[in-house]
C-alpha cells in the first residue's frame, strides 16, 4: 500500500491476519477532533458508511458503536443518518465552500456552523442520530469551568492558560477546568465506568438536542460561542470536546470485539493542550484491539503544498485558494478509499499492516 497505512494493536493485528479487515468483527467506531483534516478521510468515510458497514448491517447481532469529539463526530453523526453517504457529502463540500467575511468573529463563525449541520441533518437527521437502532453514536462535549466558562476574553484567555500550564504539569489537572459530558445514542445503557480519568456524565442524545450537542462538541475556545442550554442537560457551559479528548486516548481495550479508527495522523495527541506537551504519550494498551488507518506520508506529499488541510488555511490562503485546494483534497481521498476497499475484498496489502507502539502513540 503506498497511499494507505494501517496500524494495530497486538490483539487487533493477529485478528486481522488472521480473519481479514471484516465489518462483522467491529464493535466500535472512533473519530477525532481536527476540523478540515477531515477531508483526507472523506473518501473512506463513504466507503465505510455505505458500502462496506450497510452491507452487514442487517445481519449483525450486536450495533455498531461509534465515538467522536468535535469534527470527529459531526463525521460520525453522518454515519448515523438515514441516508449517511449524502450526509458525508452534504456535509463535506459545504464545509469545504465556507466563505466569510474579512475579518470574522465567532457570532458569523458559529452562524456558519450551526448552518453546516444544518445542511448534513435535514428535516430527519437530528431523530435519525438520535435513535438509530444500528449505528448508536456517543458525542463527547466539555464542560467549561470557571474562568474558561466565560465568553470575555480576558477572563477565557487567563483560564486557557491556567488550563494549559495546569496540564503540562499533569492531564488530571484538566478536571479542574473541563469535566467531559458524553451524551450517548437513547437506545443505549453506557458503561458509567468505563471513562474514569477525567470526571465524566453521561446524558442522552434526543431529537431536540442533537443540533445543540453537535455544535457543543466543536465549539473551539476563542474562535466560536460557547453552547449552553442544551435539551436534557443542566444549565451549564459547553466547549469543544476535543479538549478533553483530542484524538481519543480512550481505554478501548476494555470494549469487545474491533475498534476502527481512521484517522488523518498515524499518530495519537491525546488531548488540546497536549500538542504543546510533547512528552505526553498514549496509553499503548488502550489501542490493544484498535485498527488505525491513516493517508501515508508518501500520500500527503502528493497534495498541494505537500499536507492535509488545517485551520491555518484560513490565514495562509485567499478564499478561493482554499476552497479549491480543500475540494481537491476531497476528490484525492478517493484514493484511500479504493486501498481500503482493495485490503477488504483481497487482503491486497494486509502483510504490510505495522503494529502499534509506544512511540506510534504519541506525535509523528
Amino acid at each position: 500500500m503506498s497511499d494507505l497505512q494501517l496500524i494495530a494493536g497486538a490483539s487487533a493485528l493477529r485478528h486481522i491476519r488472521a480473519h481479514g479487515l471484516r465489518a462483522d468483527d467491529i464493535s466500535w467506531l472512533a473519530g477525532a477532533s481536527g476540523g478540515p483534516k477531515w477531508f483526507v478521510l472523506y473518501g473512506m468515510d463513504k466507503y465505510l458508511a455505505g458500502e462496506f458497514f450497510s452491507a452487514k448491517l442487517q445481519t449483525r447481532q450486536q450495533p455498531l458503536r461509534m465515538i467522536g469529539s468535535s469534527a470527529g463526530a459531526w463525521r460520525l453523526a453522518c454515519y448515523a443518518h438515514s441516508d449517511p453517504v449524502s450526509a458525508l457529502q452534504r456535509l463535506a463540500f459545504r464545509y469545504a465552500g465556507q466563505i466569510y467575511s474579512e475579518t470574522p468573529d465567532k457570532h458569523e463563525i458559529s452562524r456558519e456552523a450551526r448552518g453546516m449541520l444544518d445542511c448534513m441533518l435535514g428535516d430527519s437527521g437530528a431523530s435519525d442520530i438520535a435513535f438509530n437502532p444500528q449505528r448508536r453514536l456517543y458525542v463527547i462535549a466539555d464542560r467549561a469551568r470557571r474562568l474558561v466558562s466565560s465568553d470575555k476574553n480576558l477572563p477565557l484567555n487567563a483560564g486557557l492558560l491556567m488550563a494549559a500550564l495546569s496540564n503540562m504539569v499533569s492531564r488530571k489537572l484538566l478536571r479542574q477546568f473541563f469535566e467531559r459530558h458524553v451524551f450517548y445514542n437513547s437506545l443505549d445503557r453506557p458503561d458509567s465506568d468505563w471513562l474514569t480519568d477525567i470526571p465524566t456524565s453521561w446524558l442522552p442524545l434526543r431529537t431536540d438536542n442533537v443540533r445543540e450537542v453537535l455544535m457543543a462538541t466543536g465549539s473551539i475556545p476563542q474562535i466560536m460561542e460557547s453552547v449552553h442550554g442544551i435539551a436534557g442537560s443542566e444549565d451549564i457551559v459547553y466547549r469543544d470536546g476535543g479538549i478533553t479528548d483530542y484524538h481519543l486516548d480512550l481505554p478501548f481495550n476494555t470494549r469487545p470485539g474491533l475498534v476502527l479508527y481512521p484517522h488523518f495522523y498515524a499518530g495519537i495527541v491525546p488531548g488540546w493542550f497536549d500538542k504543546f506537551a510533547s512528552w505526553r504519550r498514549a496509553h499503548p494498551a488502550y489501542f490493544d484491539n484498535v485498527v488505525l488507518v491513516s493517508p501515508s506520508r508518501t500520500f500527503v506529499e502528493s497534495l498541494p503544498f505537500g499536507k492535509i488541510p488545517d485551520r491555518n488555511d484560513f490565514r495562509r490562503m485567499t478564499q478561493s485558494r482554499r476552497v479549491d485546494y480543500w475540494k481537491h483534497v476531497l476528490a484525492e481521498s478517493e484514493r484511500l478509499a479504493t486501498e481500503l476497499r482493495d485490503l477488504v475484498d483481497h487482503g491486497k496489502g494486509i502483510e504490510k499492516v505495522m503494529p502499534f507502539t509506544a512511540r506510534r502513540g504519541g506525535h509523528i
